[in-house]
């Protein structure tokens, strides 16, 4: 079952759904031995141990009620299926005797086991049982009453199988019942007969309960103490199973074992007690004594508990097989998620842990004796040398699908390893810190393996800042010269570093180096001496002889035997000598060994985990300093405890930069992360999962990068070119993310081979569960506080990132609000959570970017006491922020995500139901906008059929919401009349189109969507407005914004404001969003997508203005080039009805500002002069174009958009053209020539190679003139280039009129009238339809101009240009802009009079 359900469901939840069916069965089963007088000796996972205690001469009687009770126990489960397909059925066996009860432990905690024949029996007997059996042991069918059973016979055994009880006819079972329970004082009659158990009644007695309390987890006691809800003790949660299991060279003697296990349990409790683990169980199993053994229990978590079972696993394992009577010792170690809490029924259960890894351990301990073993789970998470660990072969194992490999723990002993780098890393060596390339003084490391931890178990706050350190350098041994230098460079952001700089050495620490003495030297000077690189202790015996030999005298050489594991003969002087006297000797060489070295070249000392330096070492590095120009990078977090004397002298030396390192910004995350996986892009979901969920921290973004590869999320392709790429709407707005240009430099892989990043499909991000790694971090924290504060972040956790103070309290269990303001003031000082006054508030913090690098000289930063205590003043001034402030959210994701995963289903769903009850009430816009639905009447449509109601009743239920059903435009007013302004257009969804079925009236209950031309075309109601009424309608609905502002000549920002204020984006973030959330949990669909349409109305509605209508004049504009007649017009209405709703505002009038830009720039592309002026359209000289272009043609953002720079070469390049000054004309036109390849489906690249073109048929003019010999060919290859891009559908049908146009031209320079005619026809028909009146104008200028009978007209462009009116004449109405749209360059024709 266990397997089953472990393989089958999400999130390793599968002990969650194992534990629900267990109880259900397991508390009917108690329930019936409750009934019928017995009770529960021993939980044993899916086993119980029962017992029924009596006196000898009611054996026989009682031995036939249990058979009762066993076979209605049967009865139970017949024909019931539990969920996922699975059969329960239990078999029982029965014994009858005498038992010995052992009790033992020590003075705080007592365990009990039973041994003896019968419990031999009952074990012996329920192994030869079958599901649905029950059997009787020798000695019970021997002691029951024979004539009332009717039996099977077991071949070759004396046990038998019980078929049916068989009664006389005249048998009264309940007269023989009561009979039988007269004699037990035990069994409740009388008043209590009700009672399943007389235990329930028992008054308080303070003795009794002291000793009780003995039999009782500690943690249980700590949830009694604190009044916790015995509903809330049950939880999942990560742990380590350490499975002990004694043998014993007498199994049978009481008197023999007793001793042993007294003696085990004690070092044992001692042992686990110093990392606070505990034991959960003991009981007998076949074959001896196990203990079940738990590290992460709630409120127990530490830090580096893996890495602490394993070694508690080792000792015990060396304590127990010394002890004289135990034979064969044997412990499993396994780590994952399980059920922590209770089991049984209500009024009989205990507290023990259930799942697979309990499994796991179980069966690893029998199946490998006499080794400590552990999974991979463990292996992996130890952070262990790998030499500590050797893989075993694979077993098939009872009810264990695959445990993956199994390791045997060979012990935790550290020693040196020369001649091999333990400590690899595969990433580029000149990666920098934190992605700064520009910091002077910084050192550049590489992201480290997950931390090791501190020599004794450190504060919750030391332990939450040591894994917040973010990257050290891990590389092991000696790097090249040139590395060095190239390295240094980079790091420092300079060009060359002295050739002297020639040597850095660096090591990692890990925990066990600081209880070895001198070992952070003994590493150092074994890379000095090169050591490393010697693959036999010989080899490095004679490598130290001929280094030392000037040094140190012969007879001393044996000096260097332990240390650097050789062997030279021992002399009488160094037999004789002292310790001391030894290390004074040994410091001495290196001081030697080391002054010779930097005269030859520099070294740099880098030492990774430095809080792992043991104390010797600290000493001999403070000397070193002291003397010796020896340069020393240190990685460590703050101490736990008071540095020794060495270690603070250097801290305090006037020589040492102290560099605090703070949290990565978002860009070096994403450059961390494509570098790490070597690729070129990384999807923006995936961008944002890690900027959030790693909190800045590189140890955060790595472990949820490794989640994810363990998940099979993360997919990787071969990168195209952008050359090679077909551009498309599709690909253009790729959802992904790039480094930034400078990260380059930090990889080796060719452009060729880049690869890009994607997720798999169907994958939410949100929804996967964080690493263990990070689960682990965030339970040490949790654990460390109150069990009244853990509550409070559990439930806080359920309402989600952000939550307020109200909904809180809400689902609180019996909590009075200055206990739940007192605990938020300590938990937001202790940076588990931040206030808010305002949800604008928590918007500008989560913008703000903390420094990422802090550089302290002769700092005291490491100081331990510095800034932890807190006096009470300062907490009642927290208190009274925190009573100010209703918004609150989780400094990290991981804490929030970590303690919603604790909680079990059936609590999940009870208090997100709480939630939604309470967020309901206020699931509607703010009072300033009348309560009312983000989407007219949507909940109506909910409550009531809406088409069973008669007119009459709609349009009360409008009136009742405040709500008109129409706008009304007038053309000779300068207001407009709204009914339901900023009201969203969702409400309607899948009634008849119906808009602008009148002239002049918007019909505001139907959507106005993103329509596809085949939907539209179905309703032929659907009229293109016209260019007038566009004109008209426009500038009408737009007075309404001029209204706003017309008040308020001079106005400033802070004068431009509503004058109520509106609630409603802070609802929708604090109630209508968490609401749909807690809805979707609790699988209401239907609600959930309710209260997600109101979402989405709200986000349009009041959303990021600026965006929507980008969005919507993109949509018009991409109906504009597309030819979709008609269609452009809404989404520019939606715009304008956009701005209405806006408050006038800083912000609202450069939305506003920027609407007339862009509106006035499409009105020009659509020919649309007189509208592009009033817009905001301005024409500017020649000379300031080419002056911008001087200045701004190297800018990064104008050459990403190529067909900007397209335009603007082009256009010059035309300018030079109609000036007739070619040698100008070839420079520019030859750079946009270079652009014209890089196709974009953009308005800027269709207008840049318009203009492009249109310089080419000027030149061809040119080549024409000049009777340049292939002018023809010319010719008719830039024809063939025109109507290519006509037939290729490359600009749009918008600007087909000016390709005709061009295509026109050179037909008549070429000679050929008739496709001349036919063009220029063709262009003034598109010209027409699409309503282009300026292109229209240019078309009937050039047909008068090129046909006319009139004479050579000089040029007179250069006239015209200089005789343009002014720019303040023509906003001012004086001159005509039919007047200004007529000075257009008119291309000559009648340069020769027969060209060809």
């Amino acid at each position: 079952m266990t397997e089953k359900f472990s393989t089958a469901m999400y999130m390793d939840r599968g002990a969650e759904q194992l534990v629900e069916i267990l109880n259900y069965y397991i508390s009917a089963i108690v329930e019936k031995v409750l009934i019928f007088g017995g009770d529960i000796l021993k939980f044993a996972g899916d086993a119980l141990l029962a017992l029924w205690k009596v006196e000898r001469k009611q054996l026989k009687n009682i031995i036939t009620v249990v058979i009762k009770c066993s076979l209605e126990i049967h009865g139970l489960f017949e024909a019931k299926e539990a969920e996922e397909g699975l059969d329960i059925r239990v078999k029982i066996g029965l014994a009858a005797g005498h038992i010995t009860m052992l009790v033992f432990g020590d003075e705080t905690r007592n365990y009990f086991l039973v041994i003896g024949q019968a419990v031999d029996d009952v074990r012996l007997a329920q192994n030869m049982a079958h599901m649905n059996d029950v059997i009787l042991s020798p000695n019970c069918w021997q002691l029951c009453d024979r004539s009332m059973i009717e039996i099977e016979r077991i071949p070759d055994q004396r046990a038998v199988k019980v078929s049916f009880l068989k009664p006389p006819p005249t048998f009264n079972f309940d007269e023989f019942f009561a009979k039988c329970m007269a004699f037990m004082d035990y069994y409740p009659s009388g008043d209590h007969k009700n009672f399943l158990r007389l235990a329930c009644m028992l008054e308080s007695d303070p003795e009794l309960e002291l000793s009780l309390q003995k039999y009782v987890m500690e943690i249980i006691l700590k949830q009694i103490d604190d009044k916790q809800l015995r509903g809330y003790l049950s939880e999942l949660r990560p742990v380590t199973i350490v499975f002990v299991n004694l043998m014993f060279k007498e199994q049978d003697k009481a008197e023999v074992i007793g001793s042993a296990i007294q003696a085990a349990c004690v070092h044992i409790t001692s042992v686990l007690k110093v990392f606070r683990g505990q034991i959960n169980k003991v009981f007998m199993f076949d074959k001896g004594c196990s203990f079940l053994c738990v590290f992460g229990f709630p409120g127990e978590k530490a830090p580096d508990e893996i890495t602490h079972a394993l070694e508690s696993a080792v000792d015990i394992f060396d304590f127990c097989s010394q002890v004289h009577k135990i034979r064969t010792v044997s412990i499993g170690v396994a780590s994952g998620i399980v059920f922590c809490g209770i089991v049984g029924h209500t009024v009989r259960h205990e507290y023990t842990v259930i799942g697979q890894k309990v499994n796991i351990a179980a069966r690893m301990m029998m199946y490998y004796p006499g080794i400590v073993t552990c999974d991979s789970v463990t292996y992996d998470g130890s952070n262990l040398p790998a030499y500590f660990f050797k893989e075993l072969p694979k077993k098939v194992m009872k009810g264990v699908a695959d445990s993956g490999p199994v390791y045997q723990c060979l012990g935790l002993n550290e020693k040196v390893m020369f001649g091999m780098a333990y400590l690899i890393c595969n990433r580029y060596e000149g990666y920098p810190l934190l992605g700064n390339t520009s910091v002077p003084g910084s050192a550049s490391f590489i992201p480290p393996p997950p931390p090791t931890p501190f020599p004794d178990p450190p504060c919750a706050a030391a332990s939450a800042i040591m894994k917040n350190r973010n990257t050290t350098y891990i590389a092991v041994g000696r790097m090249q010269p040139q590395e060095i230098r190239d390295k240094v460079c980079v790091d420092l952001s300079v060009s060359s570093i002295p050739t002297e700089l020639d040597s850095a050495i660096a090591i990692a620490l890990t925990k066990i180096s600081f209880h070895q003495n001198f070992y952070t030297i003994q590493i150092l000077m074994a890379n000095v001496l090169g050591l490393d690189t010697c693959k036999h202790y010989k080899e490095r015996q004679t490598s130290l002889q001929s280094k030392v030999k000037m040094l140190l005298d012969d007879k001393f050489h044996c000096l260097l035997n332990d240390i650097f594991h050789v062997q030279f003969p021992v002399s009488r002087e160094m037999s004789r000598m002292s310790a001391l006297r030894k290390q004074m000797q040994l410091e001495a060489l290196f001081m030697k060994i080391l002054e010779q070295t930097v005269k030859e070249e520099k070294i740099i000392f880098i030492i990774d985990e430095a809080q792992f330096v043991d104390e010797t070492s600290w000493a001999f590095i403070e000397k070193l300093i002291r003397c010796m120009p020896i340069f020393i990078i240190m990685s460590l977090p703050p101490f736990p405890d008071i540095p020794c004397a060495a270690a603070s002298a250097i801290m305090k030396n006037r020589n040492t930069t102290y560099i605090a390192v703070g949290r990565m910004q978002p860009q070096e995350i994403r450059d961390k992360v494509c570098v790490d996986l070597s690729v070129s892009s990384i999807p923006t979901e995936l961008d944002s999962y890690l900027v959030e969920g790693s909190c800045g921290i590189p140890f955060y973004c790595e472990e949820l990068l490794k989640n994810l590869d363990h998940h099979r999320v993360l997919l990787f392709q071969q990168a195209e070119s952008e050359e090679k790429t077909n551009v498309t709407w599709n690909n253009l707005f790729k959802n992904s993310v790039r480094p930034t240009e400078d990260i380059n430099i930090y990889t080796s892989i060719s452009e060729g081979r880049k690869e890009v990043c994607y997720l798999a499909s169907g994958v939410r991000l949100k929804n996967l569960s964080p690493p263990a790694s990070l689960k682990e971090i965030s339970l040490v924290q949790l654990d460390s506080m109150s069990l009244s504060h853990q509550m409070l972040v559990r439930c806080a956790a359920i309402i989600g990132l952000t939550f307020t103070t109200e909904l809180l309290f809400e689902i609180l269990p019996c909590w009075n609000m200055k206990t739940m303001i007192k605990a938020l003031a300590t938990l937001v000082e202790s940076n588990v959570f931040d206030c808010f006054r305002s949800r604008k508030d928590l918007q500008l913090a989560l913008k703000q970017n903390v420094a990422t690098l802090e550089v302290h000289y002769r700092s005291l930063s490491l100081n331990p006491n510095e800034g932890l205590g807190r006096c009470e003043e300062e907490l009642r001034e927290m208190e009274g922020e925190v009573i100010e402030c209703r918004i609150l959210r989780f400094c990290r994701p991981i804490m929030q995500k970590t303690a919603y995963e604790l909680w079990l289903k059936d609590q999940k769903k009870v208090l997100h139901l709480k939630c939604a009850r309470f967020l309901e009430e206020s699931a509607h816009r703010c009072n300033h906008c009348r309560n009312r639905d983000f989407i007219p009447y949507h909940h109506f449509i909910v409550d009531i059929r809406l088409n069973t109601l008669d007119m009459h009743t709609v349009k009360k239920m409008a009136k009742s919401q405040g709500f008109k059903s129409k706008i009304y435009f007038t053309s000779n007013q300068s207001q407009l009349v709204l009914g339901s302004p900023g009201e969203s257009n969702l409400y309607g969804l899948g009634q008849d189109l119906k808009a602008f079925n009148t002239p002049g009236v918007w019909d505001t209950s139907h959507v106005i969507g993103s329509w596809g031309r085949e939907e539209l075309a179905m309703h032929k109601e659907w009229q293109s407005p016209s260019h007038c009424d566009f004109h008209t309608e426009l500038w009408q609905m737009s007075s309404c914004s001029e209204i706003k502002m017309s008040h308020s000549k001079g106005w400033s920002p802070e004068d431009v404001i509503p004058l109520e204020s509106c609630q409603c984006e802070e609802l929708l973030q604090i109630v209508l969003l968490p609401l749909a959330q807690h809805f979707v949990a609790l699988e209401e669909n239907n609600k959930a997508l309710y209260y997600f349409l109101e979402v989405a109305s709200a986000y349009l509605i009041l959303g990021d203005n600026y965006k929507i209508i980008k969005a919507f004049l993109d949509y018009s504009l991409y109906h504009h080039l597309a030819g979709y007649q008609g269609l452009w017009y809404k989404y520019e209405i939606l715009v304008v009805e956009q701005l209405l709703n806006l408050p006038m505002k800083a912000e609202a009038i450069e939305t506003i500002a920027y609407v007339a830009d862009t509106l006035g720039h499409i009105k020009f592309l659509m020919g649309h002069l007189d509208l592009a002026i009033e817009l905001g359209f301005i024409y500017r000289t020649f000379e300031e174009c080419l002056e911008f272009i001087h200045h701004n043609e190297d800018n990064r953002i104008l050459r990403f958009q190529s067909g900007l720079l397209l335009g603007l070469y082009s256009s010059i390049a035309v300018w030079y053209a109609r000036l007739q000054e070619w040698d100008n004309f070839d420079k520019y036109s030859n750079r946009a020539k270079s652009l014209v390849t890089r196709r974009t489906p953009t308005v800027l690249y269709y207008e840049g190679i318009s203009r492009y073109m249109e310089g080419q048929a000027l030149y061809l003019q040119k080549q024409i003139e000049e009777q340049v010999e292939n002018a023809q060919d010319s010719g008719v290859e830039l024809l063939k280039a025109l109507e290519n891009l006509v037939g290729q559908n490359t600009t749009g049908p918008v600007f087909y009129p000016r390709l005709y146009h061009l295509m026109a031209y050179v037909c008549i320079l070429m000679g050929d009238g008739h496709s001349c005619d036919f063009f220029l026809n063709t262009a003034l028909e598109l010209s027409e339809t699409q309503g282009n009146l300026l292109e229209k104008c240019w078309l009937s200028m050039s047909k008068e101009w090129w046909y006319s009978a009139s004479e050579l007209i000089g040029d007179h462009w250069l006239q015209t240009v200089l005789s343009l009116p002014s720019w303040d004449k023509i906003v001012s109405g004086s001159v005509p802009l039919q007047d200004v749209q007529k000075n257009k360059f008119l291309m000559r024709v009648n340069i020769l009079d027969n060209p060809f």
